[in-house]
Parts: structure tokens; sequence; C-alpha cells
């Protein structure tokens, strides 16, 4: 039975601890002393566990149910809801100290916006992974030059030179910001400029011999996992996006009558729409897959959770059970191979350019140039599927 602010107060102490339930996992917790203490008995990871919801008369009944009805809103989005308490207590010492770790994840919802979900995700995987177990807590001003670049360290010595020089120009950003809101007097990062291990630039892997085209192509028909795999894997050189815009197509921005795929600005590297045009071969892949995820917000949803993308590794791990290893070819080479065979057959290179997506620099020019080329480029785009599907017989 639920209780009731009488039952409470009128609740006597006893020799031992005892319990007095209410509803929902919430319970009032009367100690021998007269001290009574709200806690939420819940189950996550199928452990049982108890939450700290405050002291009875300070929080009373009706702001108990309440605190206990926001830890099962976390319970519900599978976050555990104590966990959350002990993250936003840190989160709140961290801001009084004028934290790193506090300024950059200001920083990132700041620019969050202006990002891809890739890009945005990779930022706060690199801050997470190498610099907040060291730095996080450190307060910005009191930061040293040879402590981040010790932290870069670590992350050369994996071998990911490349990685280290994009934490640092991240951290780089971050002092900018904090100079720029008054938390911080100068950029740091800005002091390791030479000190780091130079990237030698390498290209990524393709295949451009047409007999070795042919042979991928059919591999990729003969493929035996998952058939939104499959489909992603077909479509990916006939579209030659980047993976990251493959992965998140959402059935939205296809139009069957057009034939065209419409990505958002917003989802692309350089912020500008694109227009793929999309050939009779890529239209039947897609009517093939959409009676199984047509329902679905994204085209090649993932196995696991149905409501977010296909993982990023997902179509390289693919090309890895075919039997092509990661200097052979992987998700993003259909790029290369379609830029490098298209100008060989002689298209226009900035119509070529322009669908590859390598962008307009001009912001002005940019917003209205996403249609440029594009009657050259639908023939284009039918003659390259017919070419491949050439090669594949």
């Amino acid at each position: 039975m639920p209780l009731n602010d009488l039952a409470i107060r009128n609740a006597k102490h006893l020799a031992k601890p005892y319990k007095l339930s209410d509803e929902k996992g919430l319970f009032l917790l009367i100690h021998p002393n007269g001290s009574k203490y709200w806690r939420f008995k819940y189950y996550f990871a199928k452990k049982e566990k108890l939450l700290a919801l405050g002291v009875y008369p300070e929080i009373k009944l009706s702001e108990a149910r309440d605190n206990r009805d926001k830890a099962r809103k976390l319970l519900d989005a599978h976050i555990d809801p104590g966990e959350a308490k002990k993250t936003s207590k840190n989160m709140l010492l961290l801001s009084a100290e004028n934290s790193f770790e506090v300024i950059a994840r200001e920083w990132h919802l700041k620019f969050l916006p202006t990002w891809t979900e890739d890009h945005a995700k990779r930022i706060t995987t690199r801050l997470e992974n190498d610099i907040f177990p060291w730095l996080g807590t450190r307060n910005i001003n009191d930061m040293t030059a040879p402590e981040l670049l010790s932290a870069l360290r670590r992350v050369e010595k994996r071998g990911t030179p490349d990685t280290a020089h994009r934490i640092m120009q991240n951290c780089g950003q971050i002092f900018r910001y904090a100079i720029a809101t008054g938390r911080a007097q100068r950029d740091i990062a800005a002091d390791l400029r030479g000190a780091l291990q130079p990237v030698v630039k390498r290209h990524l892997p393709t295949i451009t011999d047409p007999k070795e085209i042919g042979n991928l192509l059919r591999a990729i028909e003969d493929y035996h996992g998952a058939f939104v795999t499959r489909c992603a894997l077909r479509l990916a050189p006939l579209v030659f996006v980047r993976p990251g815009e493959l992965r998140h197509a959402e059935w939205s921005e296809f139009n069957f009558e057009t034939q065209e795929w419409r990505i958002p600005a917003n989802k692309m590297k350089m912020r500008e729409i694109l227009i793929v045009p999309l050939s009779t071969q890529a239209i039947s892949i897609l009517e093939e897959i959409k009676p199984l995820t047509g329902e679905s917000k994204y085209v090649f949803p993932g196995v696991r959770y149905p409501n977010r993308p296909m993982s990023d590794n997902t179509l390289n791990c693919a090309l890895r059970r075919m039997g092509y290893t990661n200097d052979e070819i992987t998700s993003h080479s259909f790029r290369s191979m379609a830029s490098t065979l298209l100008n060989e057959q002689g298209w226009n290179r900035d119509a070529i350019e322009r669908q590859l997506a390598h962008g307009e620099r001009n912001k002005v020019r940019a917003s209205y140039n996403y249609a440029e080329y594009l009657p050259e480029r639908k023939k284009m785009m039918q003659s390259w599927a017919d070419y491949l599907n050439s090669l594949r017989m």
C-alpha cells in the first residue's frame, strides 16, 4: 500500500533499522536514532542497487516520488541512475575548479551543431580515451605544455601520430574557446608545434584494375552475411559517398520519382547539400531492401539497435570476411576507385569532383552550387553503374 504523510510522521524508530515501502521501488529507511532516509531499489545489468533520494522531512513524499520517477526514466534509457548521480556530482566539482574536461565538453556542445555525427563522436572518443583520464580534472590555467605533450606522446607510442596531431588540434581549439570565454590566459597547445612526429601522408588503398573490380563485385554479390550489410556493400560502389554518409542514409532523403538521394548539409563533411543521382541499379537495390527497413528511419539500421544506423565498422568487417585485407580495400575505397576510373573514362573533372563532394570552399557559392553539372552527373552515374555491371558479369 502506498505511503502517506501521516504514516511517515507517525512512524516510530525501533531497535533495528526497518523499511516503510511506498511503490515502484521507493521506500523509507528508518534508523534506530529516528532519522528517515529515502531509498529507491532498482535493478541494472541484472544487479540489485540502491539510490539515495534524500532525507525526510527535508525531502517530502511528493519530492521523493518525483526523484524516483526521474530515476526510472533514466533506467528506461538504459542509464544507471546511480552512476548518473555520481557523474553529475563530479561535473559540479570539476566546474567549480574550472577544469579542462568541463570546458572541453562545453566547447563540444557549443560546436556540435556544426559537425557531422561521426566527426563529433570521434572528437569525444579521442578526448575521453587520451586526455581526460590524465588532464580532465586539471584547472585549465594550471595546465602546462609539457604535461599536454606527455599525454600526446602516449598516443604517438601506439603508432598513431596522426591521431596525436588531431588531438593537439582539438586541445588548441578548446584553449582558444576558454580564452574567448574568459577562463584561460593562453593556448599552451600552440607551444607544441613541431614537438610531435610529422605525419606521413598515405594514399588510401583501392582497386582500379577492371578485372579485380569484377572479382570484388562478384564477391559482394556472394556475401553470405546480414542482408542489410550485403545491400549496403552493393550500393556503396554505385554511389561512392563517404561511409558515414551511406550508414546514416534515411528513407526520407530518397525520391524515387526523380531518382535522387539528397543528403542534407548537416551530414556532409563540407556542410553542403549533396545530390546523388540514382542509377537504375541503385534504385533496384533500394527497392529490394525497402520491405525490410522501409518502416525504419535508416535505410541500413544496426542489427542490435534498429533505431540507430549501422555500425561504422560493419562494412570493413564484411570486406575482411570476404578475404580482402585493410591494405587492399576499405569501405572508403569506392570513392577513389570511382574517381580514378571516371577520370580515365574522360568525364568532366569538375562534375566528378562535385559528385565526390570535395566541396566548394566559398560558402556563398556552395549554397547554390550543389546542383551544378547535375544533368551530366546523372548521365555519368548511370554510365558508371552500367560499367560496373559489365565488370561483374
